[in-house]
């Protein structure tokens, strides 16, 4: 099983799309600017060149680490990773491996059971991450929700993208 690029560069496109969208005046923008103390004279200020490649960078992370929560196959790899083994296509672990994968390799393999745990994982680490300095930072549970409904779309469609394709 082997990582597919291709699909992570475009689930990395996707923060970017949602975020155009959901930061927009007429979506979650104003309630977002009014929670930060921002307005569109501040933001145009800023170098949207650096912000948009530096985000374009972090969403591949974020979407080549979202791949190992979406897809349940690679954990099989991560126990068998230092067996001498692996490196051995006529061994007997690669030989299991192939039969494991021949069998189960495409279950749970689709863009509904892909956006779930993105779902999922945006309440259970978006939500925390941000609540948590969003609560030092004295921010309304306003501005945390407002960020967490952005993550939880965000992750589900890159999740059911990258579970169904990758």
């Amino acid at each position: 099983m082997q990582l597919n690029f291709m699909i992570m560069a475009l689930a990395a496109i996707i923060p970017m799309i949602i975020g155009f969208i959901w930061y927009n005046p007429k979506v979650m923008g104003n309630a977002w600017m009014a929670s930060t103390g921002l307005n569109e004279e501040k933001l145009k200020e800023a170098n949207m060149a650096v912000i948009l490649v530096s985000c374009y960078v972090l969403s591949l992370f974020l979407s080549l680490s979202l791949n190992f929560v979406v897809v349940h196959q690679y954990h099989m790899y991560s126990i068998f990773a230092n067996d001498p083994g692996m490196k051995d296509p006529n061994s007997e672990i690669s030989k299991m491996i192939a039969d494991f994968m021949s069998k189960y390799g495409q279950n749970f393999r689709t863009f509904k059971h892909g956006a779930f745990h993105g779902g999922l994982t945006s309440i259970f680490m978006a939500l925390p991450l941000i609540g948590i300095n969003a609560l030092f930072e004295r921010k309304s549970w306003k501005y945390i929700f407002i960020h967490v409904g952005y993550w939880f779309v965000t992750l589900a469609l890159m999740g059911g993208l990258i579970c169904a394709y990758a």
